[in-house]
């Protein structure tokens, strides 16, 4: 068994030493420092500052940064709702949560009115309003003669000056380092010590602010004392806060009395189950078994290639008996085009393809959509070192070779659309499309986009404030951006004279408008023509220019011919972990539904990981394994944490995020379109259609309006994938793809003329294999079984009507889901077309409601159980029931058509959640 348990720290004593109190207390005396106005107690820390102002006679003046601008803070007058908000309060701007230690300063001592009366400092404003001697609308903040209002008056009489010496704020020392309770009811004492760059430490708890993320689990007594009351079991994080530092403590009250000796013996494989386990003993948690080896199967063949098991494939793994099949199943799953194709359609999501974003990109329109995917899946089937993958991304530009001249640069890009030996564009080392997006083209949207893309952060908050719930600040954020200045995406290339001197070749007159130039341009191609091509270019830094790597040192960027260059260097560098901590984080999202940091596309310190050292031995070990892809899927795909059942035990119930058992989740849009294509294709149709990735939903190139446009089977494939919530690829959220169920996914397999064209087609269908097995023709399409039809305008109509009650309903909330308004904003909008289209469909109107013609076939009851084994395993992946097996079988006997009977049999399996859901 791995021991990867750590001691539980808890450090409450607050005690020192009498003996060390008098060496002080004379040492003080003997350097002559009675005027010393900052008493210390204990070993070397400075004592809190309520107790030191706790009389109005203290001598000693407060520090603005240290004590009056956190102070500030805890009082609330840097809120959203007060002198923090963005047009401040009254005649106050204040920095929002009070961060911009110089801009506050300056707005309370500046200006026409300043809030500090240095002649009569009992008359500051800052003062007579937080007592409210005169009138404030925010209330009393603090009453007269507490220790705030002697802070806030000795300051003043100090002349209410900005901050001392400027030291850097090092660290918190907080203690405990992890609260465990035991029952509810009880209580628990935080102590903070700021730790400063000149050696100084001082309690600063009262001028700490606490949050929790759980109040049900752990509440506060207040806001201001760092008492904590323990709630619900379970576990949290009580999130710390003093100046610019932001720490997440955890929290847990075990869910039973299993912890310590009384847990049972649980096995652990591998070291993820060795973390996992380590965490769930504290919560008292017991982990299900193991799941089948049916749930296994189909679980991983969805999980690791979006694909579903074959029957044959079901039938011969359930009568292998080796012990290590499971793992010999994952190694031939990642040898897979399904792997590829769906693991592609993921970096894809996460790296912003969408044609709606790349117009003009090139010439060819549409095109680049598929030269990204194409991109991406050949670095993915080949195992390119992750890191690897992303250098090729961030480091791209619009050339194949140093020095390559911009003409040369257009021939090369002419080669992918030559009619008879086109170029692969997978085979250019770099994806230049990244960095021509749209969206994508201010230094602010690539910092964000950057942060998100690659280090799985939102960095967007600290563009105007200090980020409230991690370490960057808008400096911070200023000076990344200055990463991406120089590098521009060029309509018109790096050589402005070889640009026209090819339009000039064309026959383009000088001064043509650009519609009359793209048109032109477009001819030329199609005509196997030479014609320019818009080019990303990396300029060179201006004398002077730094930028600042985040949480890191400042570069010098003209020393580089690449600003981005010592970006990259520090991404794979052994100094930061971001790189790999994001992918292993999204990676574990996949096949577990939750993030070990959740949501995964938001690592920040106050959104602390449910397991930290599972956490950090994966992102380590990726790095160790050479950001090696199949390794990562390997080491979580073989451990017992993945491979357990979805059925909770009376421990694990109400768990969600501690992986002790499986979560049921819906599959994702491309999976569940290629699942029900697969389940309803012949055992010839299905062959094929597994050989290849092409043609497959999980290889969908992009995303976005003209990519979906482009062809009628285009916009009903983009209609079935809206409706099961793929990623738009529109913002720099991970919220993008929606995983929600909805009543408008059970309509569509209900309904939707696509499900039953793919049941029903006359060649490649299951149905028309089991009609020449049974010696007749397979049926002609129809309405649904036992249900009365919708016509397509009816069912976009009714689709329509409820997007527009779920928007209404989520926009009600008190806290409304910001992200799920926006997307179903985005789905209402594309309904209301689809459905303005219909209404042109003279054909929308009518649905095929042909009633077939009775065929009662002779069916022995063996091949009606046959026939019943492949419609399960073709679609739940597994045999069913003796019960399941003997209903089915009466029902198909006791239809009047033999082949409707199975038909029904098909389209009710894939009807059922047990379908629908990844378990």
């Amino acid at each position: 068994m791995l021991d990867v348990e750590r001691e539980h720290e808890s450090a409450h004593d607050n005690q020192y030493s009498e003996r060390a109190n008098v060496m002080k207390r004379q040492l003080l005396l003997v350097v002559g420092l009675a005027l010393l106005t900052v008493p210390a107690f204990g070993a070397d820390v400075i004592e809190s500052l309520d107790k030191r102002f706790s009389a109005a006679d203290t001598q000693e003046v407060p520090d603005f940064r240290k004590h009056v601008a956190p102070l500030m803070a805890r009082l609330g007058c840097n809120g959203r709702a007060c002198h923090g908000s963005f047009q401040g309060r009254g005649d106050l701007q204040l920095s929002l949560f009070g961060f911009d230690f110089k801009t506050d300063y300056e707005s309370l001592t500046k200006g026409d009115e300043s809030k500090v009366d240095l002649e009569s400092p009992a008359e500051s404003l800052v003062i007579l309003k937080a007592t409210e001697e005169e009138p404030h609308e925010g209330g009393q903040r603090y009453e007269i003669d507490s220790w705030q209002h002697h802070v806030f008056t000795e300051w003043a009489k100090g002349g209410a000056k900005p901050a001392g010496k400027e030291f850097d704020l090092e660290r918190l020392e907080i203690t405990p380092k992890e609260v465990v309770f035991s029952k509810q009811g009880q209580k628990s004492q935080f102590r903070v010590i700021a730790i400063w760059s000149d050696g100084s430490r001082e309690d600063v708890t009262p001028l700490t602010r606490f949050d929790t993320k759980d109040a049900a689990i752990a509440s506060l007594s207040d806001e201001t004392s760092g008492l904590i009351n323990s709630g619900e079991s379970g576990d949290t994080h009580i999130i710390v806060s003093y100046d610019r530092d932001v720490v997440a403590i955890p929290v847990i009250r075990p869910s039973t009395d299993l912890v310590g000796s009384k847990y049972p013996q649980v096995a652990t494989r591998t070291p993820i189950d060795a973390h996992v386990i380590t965490k769930l003993k504290k919560l008292g948690i017991v982990p299900s078994d193991v799941c089948t080896d049916a749930e296994f199967l189909r679980r991983v063949s969805i999980d690791l290639t979006g694909t579903l098991p074959t029957p044959r494939d079901v039938r011969a793994f359930l009568a292998d008996s080796s012990p290590d099949k499971r793992t010999h199943k994952i190694d031939e799953l990642l040898e897979s085009p399904g792997y590829g194709a769906w693991w592609a359609t993921k970096l894809c999501d996460f790296t912003g393809n969408n044609t709606d974003n790349l117009t003009n990109v090139t010439p060819a329109r549409g095109s680049e959509g598929q030269h990204w995917y194409d991109w991406i899946h050949k670095r993915v089937v080949d195992n390119v070192p992750y890191v690897d993958v992303v250098e090729g991304i961030v480091m791209a530009v619009g050339k194949f070779e140093d020095g390559q001249s911009y003409e040369d640069y257009c021939k090369d890009m002419c080669s992918l659309y030559d009619k008879e030996a086109p170029t692969n564009y997978a085979d250019r080392d770099t994806l230049a499309h990244f960095w021509a997006r749209r969206n994508f083209r201010r230094p602010e949207e690539r910092a964000i986009g950057f942060a998100y893309t690659f280090m799985g952060m939102r960095i967007q908050c600290a563009q105007c404030h200090k980020h409230p719930f991690d370490q960057w600040s808008k400096d911070d954020f200023a000076q990344f951006q200055r990463f991406f200045d120089r590098v521009t995406a060029s309509n018109r290339g790096s050589d402005q004279k070889a640009y026209r001197k090819m339009l000039a070749d064309l026959g383009v007159e000088k001064g043509a408008n650009g519609g009359d130039v793209r048109r032109a341009v477009i001819r030329a191609l199609r005509d196997g023509k030479l014609v320019p091509f818009p080019q990303v270019v990396a300029n060179r830094s201006r004398r002077g220019a730094t930028a600042k790597l985040l949480g890191g040192e400042v570069i010098k960027l003209d020393e580089y011919d690449d600003a981005r260059r010592p970006l990259m260097d520090w991404l794979k560098s052994g100094e930061n972990s971001h790189l790999s901590r994001a992918f292993v984080n999204r990676v574990w999202a996949n096949y577990f539904n939750v993030g070990i940091v959740h949501p995964p596309d938001d690592i920040a310190v106050a959104n602390a990981p449910s397991n930290a050292a599972l956490l950090e031995y994966l992102t380590q070990a990726f790095i160790d394994n050479n950001y090696d892809m199949k390794w990562l899927h390997r080491e979580i795909a073989n451990s017992d944490a993945y491979q357990r059942s979805w059925r909770p035990n009376k421990t694990n119930r109400g768990d969600a995020k501690n992986f002790s058992h499986a979560i049921p989740r819906r599959i994702p849009a491309e999976v569940a379109l290629d699942a029900v294509r697969q389940a309803t294709s012949s055992d010839t149709q299905i062959a094929t259609l597994l050989q290849s990735h092409e043609g497959r939903f999980i290889a969908t190139p992009a995303a976005g309006r003209r990519y979906s446009s482009a062809s009628r089977e285009n916009r009903d494939a983009a209609f079935a994938l809206t409706v099961f919530g793929r990623s738009t690829r529109e913002s720099n959220c991970d919220c993008d793809r929606s995983a929600e169920t909805s009543l408008l996914q059970t309509v569509f397999l209900q309904n939707d003329r696509a499900v039953y064209n793919m049941i029903e087609r006359p060649q490649g269908s299951w149905m028309s294999q089991v009609a020449e097995s049974l010696g007749t023709k397979p049926t002609t399409a129809r309405a649904a079984p036992s249900k009365p039809a919708r016509t397509p305008l009816e069912q976009g109509e009714r689709t329509l009507r409820y997007m527009k009650q779920e928007f209404k309903k989520e926009s009600a909330k008190r806290e409304p889901d910001a992200a799920k308004v926006a997307q179903l904003k985005k789905r209402i909008t594309f309904f209301q077309k689809r459905v303005s289209q219909l209404k042109k469909n003279p054909k929308a109107n009518k649905f095929p409601t042909q009633k077939k013609p009775a065929v009662k076939l002779e069916l022995a009851a063996a091949d009606a159980d046959d026939i019943i084994r492949q419609a399960y395993l073709r679609t739940l992946s597994r045999m069913p029931s003796e019960k399941e097996l003997a209903r089915s079988r009466e029902y198909i006997t006791d239809a009047d058509n033999t082949l409707v009977g199975i038909e029904d049999l098909l389209w009710t399996l894939l009807n059922t959640k047990e379908f629908i859901v990844n378990h």
